[in-house]
């Protein structure tokens, strides 16, 4: 599952359920799910800077919650006030439906059973009927406000849904189309959600969401790899490059893996600075909140090129010291 692009938790880090026991086809009961959601979004609530919902014990350990470090700010202080509570709760949608397909012990049927259950919500907006889910009640509200497109969410669940059932890439056409479905859906909505969303706008938005997914890949190749058995990297490439999965599960970083990771950040870097002139083009505290999320996705890749890709040893993180140089760049080119 940002942010101006939310996009999988992780490190670019752009929500849970309870006692609910999904069936594993999409006529979970839409009643049970919905009061099982219910119970735990009215414990937290749609949270500024940072969204989280709790599991039971059903699904995580007693006591376990869940913790998603965010490289971006979420609906934070530099946006507009008016924009804050939309921007959060589309992050509680995607963070939800997100941890839906990633955490806790469930099946693949039961997680996308969940996921279902947030589609057959969308249905019911999409066809002017009250949704059951409190979230839902939340984001048909800034829907009809901000007069929202609806298959940007759709495409979302579409995305979480595939992560559950597809864990290999052969090729980066593959990926970047995962990439349109996971992260940019979100960018367009906050386009829409500022009356910005322009062709070109649009066009700039992508490269930057899609290039911040791709960054959030590197970032937690291990991780992806270890805790989900996922690698988002190009199989064709790993091949090329003659690396293989036996290298990345024993966190190897010799033979041609630094040339490997070098090519990957380069390409992810031109993708980002594609996108980079909707800082400028985005007024006020909006476009300083993209010139922000930009410059974080450039201090990630800027720290990996540094560690010769060695995310194993060094996974690359932002610190205190590096917001704060970041905001006083941001303000420098406005």
């Amino acid at each position: 599952m940002t942010v101006a692009c939310l996009v999988r938790k992780g490190g670019l880090e752009p929500p849970r359920l309870a006692a609910l026991e999904p069936k594993s086809s999409a006529s979970t009961n839409s009643a049970t799910f919905a009061k099982t959601y219910s119970v735990i979004y009215s414990r937290t609530g749609c949270q500024l800077i940072s969204f989280r919902l709790p599991y039971s014990a059903s699904i995580l350990p007693e006591n376990s919650m869940p913790q998603h470090y965010e490289n971006f700010p979420v609906a934070s202080i530099l946006l507009p006030k008016r924009l804050r509570h939309p921007v959060s709760v589309i992050y509680a949608f995607a963070r939800a439906a997100d941890d839906f397909a990633d955490e806790g012990n469930l099946d693949d049927d039961a997680r996308l059973a969940l996921l279902d259950g947030f589609r057959a919500e969308l249905d019911k907006i999409r066809a002017g009927l009250p949704p059951e889910i409190p979230l839902f009640h939340e984001l048909k509200g800034i829907i009809d406000l901000h007069r929202l497109p609806l298959q940007p969410f759709y495409d979302l669940l579409d995305a979480f849904s595939q992560d559950v059932v597809k864990k290999r890439y052969a090729h980066f056409g593959e990926v970047m189309d995962y990439c349109q479905r996971s992260a940019n859906p979100v960018g367009l909505l906050l386009l829409n959600l500022y009356g910005a969303a322009t062709e070109r706008n649009i066009s700039y938005s992508n490269a930057i969401c899609s290039s911040l997914q791709l960054i959030n890949f590197l970032q937690d190749i291990a991780i992806d790899y270890h805790d989900k058995n996922r690698i988002y990297l190009p199989q064709d490439e790993l091949a090329k490059y003659r690396i293989s999965e036996i290298q990345i599960a024993h966190g190897d970083n010799s033979g041609l893996w630094k040339p490997f990771m070098q090519f990957q950040i380069e390409r992810t870097r031109k993708l980002l600075q594609a996108g980079a002139p909707l800082g400028n083009v985005l007024r006020g505290r909006i476009g300083l909140e993209m010139r922000m999320i930009i410059m974080g996705g450039e201090t990630i890749l800027r720290k990996l090129h540094k560690s010769g890709g060695d995310i194993f040893n060094d996974r690359p993180l932002i610190k205190p010291g590096d917001w704060v140089f970041m905001l006083y760049r941001a303000l420098r080119k406005k």
